[in-house]
């Protein structure tokens, strides 16, 4: 998992071939004005997924981990907390992972919580089971899908 502001997305580049056009992207769209939905940059590997949805409490909230994509998080709109967990030590899977939703969903406590606000990333790997979206209110964001290199 990375935190990082966006002023600082240019060291990170290196990790992943689509990883600068995603940075370009976000330093230099008006995010407020964009409309929910999906904006396709690269076919299957590369997507930006606008999404305006509401929060929800941390009781509710449950870490869903990837296999073939990374996260990049992108609030606009307000703060938004996190929860995470190292992937490996899951144990309570709410169902079997779904391929073509490259998701799956658990159950587990998690060993960290954190909040980001506008101006700032965080950026989840397979290895790193998350929860979103925790807050009130609704939130604006972006949720950019990379493909794993």
């Amino acid at each position: 998992m990375i935190l990082s502001p966006i002023s600082d997305l240019s060291r990170y580049e290196c990790l992943n071939p689509h990883f600068a056009q995603a940075f370009d992207f976000i330093r230099s769209t008006d995010l407020e004005s964009l409309n929910p939905g999906a904006i396709t940059l690269i076919d299957d590997e590369l997507v930006v997924m606008v999404n305006h949805v509401p929060m929800k409490s941390p009781e509710v909230a449950r870490m869903e981990v990837h296999n073939k994509y990374i996260d990049i998080h992108v609030p606009f709109s307000c703060a938004e907390s996190y929860t995470w967990r190292n992937r490996a030590t899951l144990e309570q899977a709410m169902t079997p992972f779904n391929d073509e939703k490259d998701a799956q969903k658990f159950t587990d406590t998690p060993s960290t919580n954190f909040c980001i606000i506008p101006g700032e990333i965080v950026i989840f790997f397979p290895e790193d089971a998350h929860a979103a979206c925790i807050g009130d209110g609704d939130i604006r964001k972006l949720v950019i899908k990379v493909k794993v290199a």
